[in-house]
């Protein structure tokens, strides 16, 4: 059985909770994962404990006003700008580093474009000699077609995000949206860990990371070697075809693979039971394509 761990990470006077899965025996590769949207990291079942199984320790954070990092009301939301958002992502990745065994990034939804906003920072360039892959899970590039706010609405949440940036703004994801199993739906709407709530500041600065990447505007170091992006086709939190849109443009890239899910939802990893697994085992397979040692064979 993987081992789990808890912890913290200290940046500053903010301590962020932090969790890792370790495998029973020699890891053959890391993967630091970056959580979405008023998500946590104990709410992804048996995606890391699979990781571990097969070899794959996985390290995460509860981000900056997310999870357990939350310790009081106020901190509810309070990411702070993107330029702190991906500093706290690198000050963690760093927490791995240097390493004998590859480096993976994985980031779902929210995260997963964090992650690529993080490869694509000309600040962190230095970094992507590090990581040997980047794992994307329906990636918030866009919202999908039927959910976008009006242009007014984005205009002025920006405005505002300016004027009163700690200011907070309820705005929840319907969890029927999210997943098709209804205890994974029902358990959404229990964790009060969820709460759905961001400051204008947070929610302006993913709208801005949202339109630097389906707009071409944010465009990938040329130290990244790898890409896996899995979207679902009926996603309702993200879109299934900007993210394919944004997949096709990197032909800078070579090793690269998009993975269509047919039919499912937003979270891969919590979608339909006998789904998960499927979705695990794809990740894992390509990660340990990656290790390039004959040790991971039998993982294979």
């Amino acid at each position: 059985m993987p081992t789990e761990i808890e912890g913290t990470h200290q940046i500053g006077d903010i301590s962020l909770y932090t969790k890792s899965w370790k495998p029973d025996g020699p890891a053959v590769a890391k993967v630091i994962f970056i959580h979405g949207f008023s998500d946590h990291m104990n709410r992804y079942y048996e995606f890391f404990p699979t990781l571990a199984s097969r070899g794959i320790e996985v390290h995460g954070f509860d981000q900056r006003g997310w999870g357990r990092s939350v310790h009081n009301p106020s901190q509810k939301g309070l990411t702070g700008p993107t330029s702190l958002v991906i500093s706290d992502i690198v000050s963690f990745i760093k927490t791995q580093l240097p390493s004998t065994i590859p480096v993976f990034v994985m980031g779902h939804s929210m995260g997963g474009g964090e992650a690529l906003i993080l490869a694509s920072d000309p600040q962190y360039a230095d970094l992507m000699k590090d990581i040997r892959g980047w794992i994307l899970e329906a990636p918030f590039i866009a919202f999908p077609k039927g959910f976008e706010p009006s242009s007014v609405t984005v205009f002025f949440g920006r405005l505002a995000g300016k004027l009163l940036p700690h200011m907070h703004r309820y705005s929840p994801l319907p969890p029927e949206n999210l997943t098709r199993d209804p205890e994974v739906v029902q358990s959404l709407k229990d964790d009060k860990l969820c709460h759905d709530t961001g400051t204008l500041e947070g929610l302006s600065g993913m709208l801005d990371r949202t339109e630097h990447l389906n707009k071409g505007i944010a465009k990938l170091n040329p130290g990244v070697k790898s890409i896996w992006l899995g979207h679902g086709t009926e996603d309702k939190g993200t879109s299934y075809e900007e993210s394919k849109k944004w997949f096709d443009r990197q032909t800078q890239v070579e090793d690269k693979e998009f993975k269509s899910y047919e039919g499912w939802y937003h979270q891969l990893h919590a979608d339909l039971p006998q789904d998960r697994p499927v979705f695990a085992k794809d990740v894992g397979d390509w990660i340990l394509a990656r290790v390039g040692d004959s040790a991971v064979k039998s993982k294979l």
